[in-house]
């Protein structure tokens, strides 16, 4: 068995030197794997750029022998489902089947001491000849992943290869480094997963965790997290941590990382799977020696407690899913609960039953199917209705009611009597019903909201006459004729998918402007290359005798404008080259600001410019560069312009009458929804009903325009209505959320918010690609003449970015500390602010004091130099926080 000292030449843990490249990570684990009997490895998925993530599983030799780790998983699946599993030989499994447990690192790519570390956890249970070790790999099966990010391991950055934080992407599983991790998941499903992390500092972090936890995590997970934070204790005493001095500084609990929003290594490891989920953090401050040893001394402790408790894990496990099953058959939802000591429960959940979901299929039907495909892919059943049905008390997404609802044929139906009735609220329920007002990331994320799908819920106990769905739906559902063609409505993200697929293999396209119906000659492509490409998206064709008809669509010559340097794994920009060119199969031409301001091919020869998310009003384009960008669009240019950066810069440019009106003091949207009316007499808002829901995460507000089309509006009436944390959203009523403004023979299209965020946003997908598809007044932009500015507007345009830069909008996700107290608590707070900021500005409203401090890296509260440290001695001095945003 290679020691990791003669095969790396250094140590791991005590006297580390330098941590592990990727591609020695990678012949480790193939080394153990061959050297020792009690490992099996193999890869879990292949990351953006192809590179391996390995992994190795370790445990006692005979439950390595062919055939046995099979039974091993199959049984742990079997707890999962009581309906089929008694009572009695669940018991037996419990008492003779070893525990799973994942040990995953280094998902934040410069995060990378996990991954050392977990080598040396694998090193220690493959070769160790202790009674200790044999215990543990009679107990447990341990899976480990030594990193999850390989590619942002070697670029030492947080993000993946197309700039998508990978521990935010657990749900939509859009990044191949996610989705090839939880295939594995579902093959191996864990009863204690760790995803091992660092962030700023010397600290380091275990469970229990801060607040919120969200309300359907099951109380067995909830209770081993809190007794492995107890073991991490205990094993940093035994360990002599920080230097010798056992005290409660070395590491912290009840503080930062919450358990809230389902896109995590710790929430979805628990809510879809069971598992104890835990996020572990140390300090990148320290010693790499340090950080490797601290965060094997967690992992050991880990382990060591599943083997402890291997029995009363199982049981405990089999035990989760029968509460399932029953709060499901009931239409209980699990009540929200506080961990930390001084908290309390500010919104419970509501006195609601939910028995059932339905998807209609009225509308976004490949949307619909995405939906269905993401359920069925954790193991959620889901059934097509076959006879419709009425649902005597019905709520509608987005706050409505209805008696007596009739739900038809083809709807969804997702019945909560199941196993995974948890994961099911948790993904799709229309609010999540936060407990307490602390967020580390947003506070809502239901799909069907995400998606735009019709979705409707019920407490009745109906039995729909239904069938479950296998497979994914789709295709060509009627042939056409030899001279006849195919259509599809372009309705959805998942239809824009399909669109751009078949103008980029060059197949002509029609659509109809007025229905948005696209069509394609029968004799442009064979039947079989088309049901296939259909099915696999999800998309409905149909034939027909008739010709193609409609105005033709042309395949957009699309720049992404990339400023002065930005980086290409940037979120919004990322976001970008991935949907649209991943997905898309665009050719993204990079434009910088040089090519603007210089009006060179690089920018002329475009049909279009995406501008993403960032933080320079004026992109730093000069008074020329701004005057080249309105000539480009008023010759038939199509501008696309995305929340901050992209509104703004289209506003210096004068290609907009909007404005951006200032949020008041207490303003707060953390990642909501909310329903928007829509304006289908522009093309971008072809498909779309007319009413829609938008995502907004502490978006600008822009004024109505009085030039262009108000594309997306929010209500100023009744039927205004949000989910998630608001504060003052009443500010939003009557503003626009997007906007169709035309110049010339071109038009640029403002998206107040990021349509692209996550890639999760189908209803901004669609969208976008609405917008890259509508028609121009003439073929194509021409070249445009350097154009003079006058004096007196190019000192205008230099005066409004001097006086409206803002700080650095890292991932289009930045937003400024603050921190809510009651008003007479505000004085105290800014005592202790001042202790580590003069830059914080206070404000009161409603009974409610306010500190504003400027974030100007963008720094998530893990990153951040102080802002963990600061509310620490803002409990410590006895102040009760009202929120925490940041």
């Amino acid at each position: 068995m290679p020691s990791p000292e003669s095969f790396l030449g250094f140590p791991l843990g005590k006297g580390q030197s330098r941590l592990v490249t990727t591609e020695e990570i990678q012949k480790y684990v193939q080394a153990v794997g061959s050297a020792s009997g009690r490992v099996v490895t193999g890869t879990m998925a292949r990351s953006v750029t192809g590179q391996d993530l390995p992994y190795a599983i370790v445990s006692s030799e005979k439950h390595m022998v062919k055939g046995q780790l099979d039974k091993i998983a199959k049984q742990i699946q079997e707890l999962r489902d009581p309906r089929s599993l008694r009572p009695d030989k669940a018991a037996r499994i419990a008492a003779d089947t070893p525990a799973i447990v994942w040990v995953a690192g280094n998902v934040h790519g410069g995060e990378k001491s996990g991954a050392d570390a977990a080598l040396k956890t694998l090193y220690e249970l493959a070769s160790g000849l202790s009674c200790d070790v044999a215990k543990r790999n009679e107990n447990t099966v341990t899976i480990i992943v030594p990193t999850q990010n390989p590619d942002g391991r070697d670029a030492n950055r947080r993000q993946n290869e197309f700039g998508f934080d990978l521990n935010r992407d657990w749900f939509a599983r859009s990044q191949p480094e996610t989705d090839g991790k939880i295939a594995m998941l579902r093959e191996y499903p864990p009863q204690v997963f760790v995803d091992a992390h660092e962030m700023g500092g010397r600290q380091y972090f275990f469970p229990p965790n801060a607040d919120p936890i969200h309300h359907e995590i099951a109380d067995q997970p909830v209770d081993w997290i809190n007794r492995i934070g107890a073991a991490n204790a205990a094993g940093f005493g035994y360990n002599g941590a920080c230097g010798g001095a056992v005290t409660v500084e070395c590491y912290f609990n009840y503080a930062t990382y919450d358990m809230f929003y389902m896109g995590y290594g710790d929430t979805v490891p628990a809510t879809g799977f069971g598992a104890a989920g835990m996020t572990f953090e140390k300090g990148s401050s320290s010693a790499i020696e340090d950080r490797v040893q601290q965060q094997f001394n967690t992992q050991w402790a880990t382990t060591g407690w599943a083997t402890a408790n291997k029995n009363e894990i199982l049981n405990g496990y089999y035990k989760i899913w029968q509460t399932a099953l029953a709060e499901g058959e009931s239409g209980a939802l699990e009540p929200n609960q506080v961990v930390q000591p001084t908290n309390t429960v500010q919104f419970p959940v509501p006195d609601i039953k939910i028995r059932s979901y339905f998807l209609m299929p009225d509308r976004q039907l490949g949307d619909v199917r995405r939906l269905v495909e993401r359920l069925r892919d954790m193991d959620v059943e889901v059934y097509e209705v076959e006879k419709a049905i009425t649902v005597p008390n019905a709520r509608i997404f987005g706050g409505r009611s209805a008696k007596n609802l009739k739900v038809p044929a083809g709807a969804y139906w997702i019945p909560m009597n199941q196993p995974q009735k948890h994961w099911i609220q948790a993904l799709i329920g229309e609010d999540p019903y936060v407990p307490f007002p602390y967020f580390y990331d947003v506070s809502s994320w239901s799909n069907p909201l995400l998606m735009g799908v019709d979705t409707v819920y019920t407490g009745d106990a109906l039995s729909p006459k239904a069938e479950r769905v296998k497979r994914l739906e789709g295709g060509i559902d009627s042939s056409a004729s030899g001279n006849g063609s195919y259509s599809y409505a372009l309705d959805s993200a998942a239809a824009s998918e399909l669109t751009f697929k078949l103008l980029g293999s060059g197949v002509a396209l029609t659509r109809d402007l007025k229905t948005g119906v696209v069509s394609l000659s029968a004799r442009a492509m064979s039947k079989d290359a088309l049901d296939k490409l259909a099915r696999s998206l999800g998309v409905t064709v149909n034939g027909t005798s008739k010709p193609a008809s409609g105005t033709a669509l042309r395949l957009p010559d699309a720049g992404l404008f990339a400023g002065t340097g930005i980086s290409t794994t940037s979120g919004s920009y990322g976001e970008a080259r991935y949907v649209l060119g991943s997905r898309w199969g665009l050719n993204l031409k990079p434009v910088t600001t040089a090519d603007i301001n210089d009006n060179t091919a690089a920018f002329t020869g475009r049909t279009a410019l995406v501008v993403p998310d960032g933080s320079n009003s004026t992109g730093g384009l000069t008074a020329q560069g701004l005057a080249n960008l309105k000539a480009w669009v008023a010759g038939g240019g199509t501008y696309l312009g995305l929340r901050n950066e992209g509104t703004r810069v289209a506003r210096a440019a004068g290609l907009t009458s909007t404005t951006e009106k200032a949020k008041p003091t207490g303003y707060q949207v953390i990642g909501s929804h909310f329903r928007v009316d829509v304006a289908n007499t522009s093309a971008v808002a072809l498909g779309r009903p007319a009413e829609d829901f938008q995502f907004n995460n502490g978006d600008p507000i822009l004024t109505p325009s009085q030039t262009g089309v108000n594309v997306l509006t929010y209500p100023a009436g009744d039927t205004f209505w949000s989910n998630g944390y608001t504060v003052k959203a009443d500010t939003l009523k009557g503003t626009a959320a997007l906007v169709d403004e035309p110049t010339g023979n071109g038009h640029a299209v403002l998206f107040a918010y990021n349509p692209l965020f996550r890639a999760y946003n189908e209803n901004g997908i669609h969208l976008v690609a609405n917008a890259l598809l509508a028609p121009a007044a003439s073929a194509s932009p021409q070249p445009q003449q350097r154009l003079a500015t006058p004096q007196s507007s190019a000192d205008a345009l230099r005066a409004q970015a001097e006086n409206t830069e803002e700080p650095a909008n890292i991932g289009g996700e930045w937003r400024p500390i603050t921190i809510q107290v009651a008003e007479a608590d505000l004085a105290r707070t800014e005592s202790v602010v001042a202790k580590y900021t003069g830059t914080g500005s206070s404000a009161v409203a409603d009974g409610s004091g306010y500190i504003t401090i400027p974030n100007p890296e963008g720094l998530a509260a893990d990153e951040h130099p102080f802002l963990r440290d600061l509310v620490h001695d803002l409990n410590t001095a006895g102040i009760p926080l009202r929120s925490v945003v940041g």
